[in-house]
């Protein structure tokens, strides 16, 4: 899809995109739910559906899938995070699209909802990556999540931030690994480009120089 058509489709479904954004807000709100240095958790969902906005143009494989893809995007962490169960995301989606367009949506949040772990690599072991794999445009959204997290992480420098950044840093080969089903399908790609964003916040212009075209922002 070009970007043209893409723009043109959000701009056709921005109301019902701006429903599903003041949806989401709303049920993290209601939950207290902070983001960062006690920011509401919407700005961090507006950061990820902004790669959406950015780079849904690579994986949209059809008009039908937009809501979907963007209801994935503001309500990734609504089972995790805000309490809901897969029915309740199923019913909130069912309210806003289609019944095939929801089902689609409820399997995106499902999907990059962390298993239950004592650590950071147990929540999010093989388990949880080969769900990923396995579900349309899933693989996108944790990217956009994932590129989110990194934007922030290295915007400040804090404590926080500065261990963030390195933590994402070093996960970023097995991260990208997990994620990437390696399939031809359109709505599982990994695209390049925002691999290549992340990179620009992650490594910086002296190490980039002494990295060869092996580095991992060039593998996808």
């Amino acid at each position: 899809m070009t970007r043209a058509e893409y723009e043109a489709l959000m701009e056709k479904y921005a109301p019902q995109i701006e429903r599903i954004r003041e949806s989401a807000h709303e049920l993290h709100r209601s939950v207290n739910q902070t983001y960062g240095d006690n920011l509401p958790y919407g700005y961090h969902l507006d950061m990820v559906v902004n790669g959406i906005r950015d780079f849904g143009h690579l994986v949209l494989a059809c008009e039908n899938d937009l809501l979907p893809l963007f209801f994935g995007g503001y309500y990734h962490d609504s089972i995790e995070d805000a309490r809901l169960t897969y029915n309740d995301v199923m019913k909130e989606a069912r309210s806003m699209m289609t019944e095939e367009q929801a089902l689609m949506a409820t399997e995106i949040v499902y999907a990059l909802t962390n298993d239950k772990g004592r650590t950071r690599a147990e929540r999010a072991g093989e388990k949880y990556y080969k769900g990923i794999r396995e579900t349309p445009y899933a693989p996108f959204v944790k990217l956009c999540d994932r590129l989110a997290n990194i934007t922030y992480s290295c915007s400040g420098v804090n404590d926080d931030n500065l261990h963030m950044k390195e933590v994402y840093k070093s996960e970023v080969p097995h991260f990208l690994a997990s994620v990437n089903p390696q399939s031809d399908d359109q709505r599982f790609l990994i695209p390049q480009e925002v691999v290549f964003k992340m990179a620009e916040c992650l490594i910086d212009d002296l190490e980039r120089e002494e990295q060869n075209e092996s580095a991992w922002w060039h593998e996808y």
